[in-house]
């Protein structure tokens, strides 16, 4: 007599069952701990992302920030891109790379320092009843604009590169000197020590922008 053996099949996809020999049901809705803690990484590293990304603002900026008053902050800022022309005009035909780097550095310098001014000082010139002389300010960076634009699209191994930068330092000298020698007395003067300090206080929170 013939006897039929029943295969026994291994089914690893057979849910668990419970005490009583119920299967259980994981709710679709439940995360198990691997992808807990996956998650929980996931937050982890976007926050210390976030606080490197302001630790390297909060650095970018301190240096205006350190420089005090408002005024003050910008002819620091004023005076540390003159410190970038002057190693941009030491710079011989055969240091292109150099003369590229030096040139981004100023580009950003100015990017940040004109988003300032154009942003938060001119503003309270117009104010301060000196619309005028904002908006002769703000006319002359959009030929400090026009002066990058130029150089970077320009050969950087020859003389005109150089001459260029010259001609765009007398510019920006000029600019300066009526910032500094004229406008910003004259706004600082007219404003309360408060008024200074919240100009101060709203003029670093624009630079953290572009830190």
């Amino acid at each position: 007599m013939a006897t039929t053996t029943r295969s026994k099949t291994n089914r690893t996809d057979t849910p668990p069952r419970d005490s009583h020999g119920r299967f259980k049901h994981k709710s679709a809705f439940s995360f198990d701990r691997q992808t807990g803690a996956i998650a929980a990484a996931a937050v982890a590293g976007a926050a210390v992302g976030l606080a490197a990304n302001m630790g390297r603002k909060m650095m970018m900026q301190s240096p205006t920030y350190m420089a005090g008053n408002w005024d003050d902050a910008l002819k620091a800022e004023h005076k540390a891109t003159l410190a970038l022309f002057d190693q941009l005009e030491a710079t011989g035909d055969d240091q292109t790379t150099t003369r590229s780097h030096l040139l981004m550095k100023i580009k950003y310098s100015l990017s940040k320092h004109a988003l300032q001014e154009e942003s938060v000082i001119y503003p309270a010139m117009r104010e301060a009843n000196d619309a005028h002389d904002a908006d002769d300010l703000n006319g002359e960076h959009g030929y400090v604009k026009s002066y990058l634009y130029e150089l970077e699209n320009m050969a950087k191994d020859g003389p005109e590169f150089l001459a260029r930068v010259r001609d765009f330092r007398a510019l920006l000298e000029g600019h300066i000197r009526n910032e500094e020698d004229n406008v910003f007395p004259r706004l600082r003067a007219s404003m309360s020590e408060e008024q200074n300090k919240k100009l101060t206080m709203a003029m670093n929170r624009e630079g953290l922008k572009l830190a």
